[in-house]
């Protein structure tokens, strides 16, 4: 087989490379043997981060959601299901911007909630 030696391929690649890496601290920015290694790192934190943002943000707008529910004395819980008999379909991104920014709108869907809500059954003695 004949000989390959790249030239500009190989340049191009590194200088990429090394421009992903770019503003790392010490060797990981300026060699690439380390810059490789840590630009291979980076993007696996980055792949990761994609992910955990969903779950965080979803967790937020629980959190938000029921602090807003037991403002008004009913679980996040009650509230989610309560909404669901009552057929309203508003994802917790919604709920959480109404919580936080129009609490009359909040209130009328925890009052919606809890008409649809069946009633807790009586203890027995």
């Amino acid at each position: 087989m004949p000989r390959v030696k790249r030239g500009s391929k190989r340049r191009e690649r590194r200088k990429k490379l090394l421009g992903l890496a770019k503003g790392y601290f010490l060797n990981k920015g300026k060699l690439y043997k380390f810059a490789k290694e840590a630009v291979d790192r980076a993007g696996n934190f980055a792949y990761a981060g994609r992910k955990r943002k969903k779950r965080d943000f979803r967790r937020l707008w629980v959190i938000r959601i029921n602090a807003a529910a037991r403002l008004h004395d009913i679980s996040y819980s009650r509230f989610m299901a309560g909404l669901k008999r009552a057929g309203v379909d508003l994802d917790r991104k919604s709920l959480a911007e109404i919580a936080a920014r129009d609490p009359q709108a909040f209130s009328k869907l925890v009052e919606s909630a809890r008409a649809a809500s069946p009633k807790a059954p009586a203890a027995t003695a």
